[in-house]
């Protein structure tokens, strides 16, 4: 145990020079014994307008009751977080990466302003997790993240539904494969109540991804939104932060580079979302990890895919729950030896310790596969480098059935036309969409999984891909390329793309090659005209995606 007082930030304020402070205490209702106890920040993404986030408060209270019972002192507060379904297609998606960064800005500033001594972030939607996770990395404060949990599946003729089959059915009844009745039949019942999106998009990805990076609890990203069991978690939580302040262990403990392939490993081996990888990226530079798309690619290369979460398959975290939960899955995981079982974890326990009693993998089942029989040799998600993307496009792809595509390029500005242009039969097989002007600096990186399941029927499944400066949903299925670095905006060569050039890749060579004289091709930048302030700013300071799209000085940092 470490000598540090357990209030060794607060007491500056409890005890501090500026004794006419503490007035602000004693009208909180502090008792004398209050004073000498740890305070602790409770980042709480409020967002009562959206499913994934409407029990963020009532989680957050019972959090600072738990920090009560363990002798801590929890203060929840508020951070901007934006629902990326709702937004989904619109100019509200330009919001969605942006509010990552103003979240991790957010608690950072309350928790270093109001000198706390530990960081509690809540991880509700697609944003929130990867943002407390920065702000950790950042700060060095003593800390976790906790899972608001998934929801429930709906149904639909007697079979489970989720966010996925709305995105589908309005594709389907768009280009006429599907009755619009049936599709409101869907869109209205598959979204039943409180929690993030339950199958392998964003939400669980980074849920999944932070319990073998060692940053969260066992089991909390697999314990659904409205389990007795998340509310027990959570009255639990200050006891486990009270631990890491009596042992000093920091983020920076952590977050390691084992740690960081342990989390794309277990990225790779769920078939994630490629917003994961962006967000690796970024907590890698606020902790100065050496952690670059070389690794991720080599990560790629040798984990095999060894689940059937949706988009690729069917299963959800509500079926991941009734299996055994996401300490059995990271067990199953580290039986092929690509886990490194020595990281530490907040639990101040290594790895291999916190799964050493999770259950064995009940086979057969339709999630999971043994480790002899995957589901793929290879992970769906790999890098690739070339002349269009020399800084890297993470492509992910689980509708080929080679590793190498050819096609034509379709180039677009945003994912209306590409959703138009499908329905209008515009875009056939061998076809590669090219959608440019949209990353970072250009329009905050928004997702286009419009464009994406609009790709997804059938007589374009498998047999188009799509290639992208900008970011796609983990609903996304398909062939898709995105982060392509340099963007368009700032003169990558994307933007010298022209309709009709052959483009090829093959993801185990990570190669991506346009057969095209791109550097003699002038390359007209459109000039950025941002709608909103927030995306001004973002854009203003904001590194490519293969930095994981932090703020300059963070990427400067020595």
């Amino acid at each position: 145990m470490t000598e540090q007082p357990l209030n060794w930030n607060s007491n500056n304020l409890t005890h501090g020079w500026q004794r006419g402070v503490t007035a602000f205490f004693w009208g909180l209702g502090f008792k004398p014994e209050d004073f000498d106890k740890p305070q602790i920040g409770i980042g709480t993404p409020l967002l009562d307008g959206n499913i994934c986030n409407v029990h963020a408060h009532e989680l957050a209270q019972l959090i600072a009751q738990g920090c009560k019972d363990a002798g801590l002192i929890g203060f929840p507060f508020g951070v901007s977080p934006v629902s990326d379904n709702i937004t989904q297609g619109n100019i509200g998606g330009a919001a969605s990466l942006c509010s990552r960064n103003i979240m991790a800005n957010g608690a950072e500033m309350i928790c270093t302003s109001h000198c706390y001594d530990a960081l509690i972030g809540l991880h509700h939607c697609d944003k929130n997790g990867p943002a407390f996770a920065m702000a950790l990395a950042r700060t060095n404060y003593p800390g976790l993240i906790v899972n608001g949990g998934s929801i429930m599946p709906g149904c639909h003729k007697g079979h489970s539904t989720s966010i996925l089959d709305v995105y589908d059915a309005a594709a389907k009844e768009k280009q006429g494969t599907m009755s619009y009745e049936e599709s409101e039949q869907i869109i209205r019942t598959a979204c039943p109540g409180a929690g993030g999106c339950g199958i392998a998009a964003s939400f669980n990805t980074w849920g999944i991804a932070l319990e073998a990076m060692g940053l969260s609890l066992p089991d909390t990203s697999s314990m659904p939104a409205i389990e007795t069991g998340k509310r027990e978690e959570c009255l639990r939580v200050g006891k486990a932060v009270r631990r890491l302040l009596e042992m000093n262990l920091r983020p920076r403990d952590i977050i390691t580079k084992a740690s960081l392939t342990n989390a794309m490993t277990a990225i790779c081996a769920i078939g994630g979302s490629t917003n994961g990888v962006l967000h690796i990226l970024a907590v890698a530079r606020e902790a100065g990890v050496d952690f670059t798309l070389r690794d991720v690619q080599a990560i790629g290369r040798r984990t095999p895919v060894l689940c059937n979460f949706a988009p690729r398959g069917r299963g959800t975290m509500v079926d991941l729950h009734r299996l055994g939960g996401t300490t059995m899955l990271l067990r199953h995981i580290m039986k092929t030896g690509l886990l490194d079982g020595s990281c530490i974890t907040v639990t101040g326990k290594t790895l291999a310790e916190n799964l050493a009693d999770a259950p064995e993998v009940p086979f057969p089942n339709e999630l999971i596969a043994p480790i002899a029989a995957p589901f793929k040799e290879f992970a769906d998600i790999q890098v690739c480098f070339g002349n269009i993307a020399p800084d890297g496009v993470v492509f992910k792809v689980s509708s080929l059935d080679e590793p190498k595509f050819r096609g034509k390029a379709i180039c677009f500005h945003d994912s209306k036309g590409v959703s138009d242009a499908a329905a209008e039969g515009r875009i056939r097989p061998g076809h590669i969409v090219v959608i440019r002007g949209c990353g970072p600096v250009a329009l905050g990186m928004p997702e286009m999984h419009v464009a994406s399941a609009a790709l997804a029927v059938p007589e374009l499944y498998g047999k188009v891909a799509l290639l992208s400066d900008t970011r796609v949903s983990g609903v996304s299925g398909g062939a898709v390329g995105v982060h392509c670095s340099p963007e368009a905006a700032v003169g990558g060569p994307i933007a010298a793309v022209q309709d009709g050039d052959d483009i090829e890749f093959d993801l185990l060579a990570g190669t991506i090659h346009v057969h095209a004289d791109l550097d003699s091709r002038p390359r007209t930048i459109p000039a950025v005209s941002h709608p909103f302030g927030y995306l001004a700013d973002f854009a203003a300071t904001v590194t490519q995606a293969h930095q994981g799209c932090v703020p300059r000085w963070v990427a400067d940092r020595k």
